[in-house]
């Protein structure tokens, strides 16, 4: 497996007018093991995949007392108190150490923000801790493309409606997993 060493702007190649990052790509293209961080919303998750294979995903959710919800900070505290634990538990449940990992994915949103902001922080402090590209992912897309994984459809067409969260989308495959 060829590991990125840096990250390259090539100002040639554009995605909604912005310029593509070479690690961006190359995330998908060579490397096989993914780290990747979800918190948008009352749930702290750890995943931890490898060819298309989920090797872990241990996950803590915040609890409130039935009928009052959960508010954003309250939410961020408690990511903040568990993620290093969930960090802990994904890598001990796959059987790995920093160096083998290739990738550092986390949700970038939507979801709520204060706990996206825990997230993305966690997320990018690892990355850069152990040296590995960084790459934010679309929560709806997330849940797309995991449901593509475990099902191994190639080219579905999806309708994803969840709250606040609904999105009408055309993707193509270009950096599709």
């Amino acid at each position: 497996v060829k590991r990125v060493s840096s990250i390259k702007k090539k100002s040639n190649w554009r995605i909604s007018g912005q310029p593509l990052m070479l690690a961006r790509v190359r995330c998908f293209a060579v490397m096989t093991v993914v780290l990747g961080f979800e918190g948008s919303a009352n749930k702290i998750g750890v995943g931890i995949v490898r060819d298309g294979e989920v090797l872990s995903n241990p996950r803590q959710t915040f609890i409130t007392p039935p009928g009052q919800g959960f508010q954003p900070s309250e939410t961020a505290r408690h990511h903040r108190r568990t993620v290093l634990i969930v960090l802990k538990e994904a890598m001990e449940q796959a059987g790995l150490q920093p160096a083998d990992i290739d990738c550092v994915a986390y949700t970038k949103g939507p979801g709520m923000g204060a706990p996206l902001v825990t997230v993305a922080i966690v997320a990018r402090t690892v990355a850069q801790l152990w040296g590995k590209p960084l790459l934010g992912v679309n929560h709806c897309i997330g849940h797309i493309e995991m449901g593509r994984l475990v099902t191994g459809a190639t080219n579905p067409t999806v309708l994803y409606v969840s709250g606040g969260n609904t999105q009408v989308r055309c993707e193509t495959a270009v950096l599709c997993v």
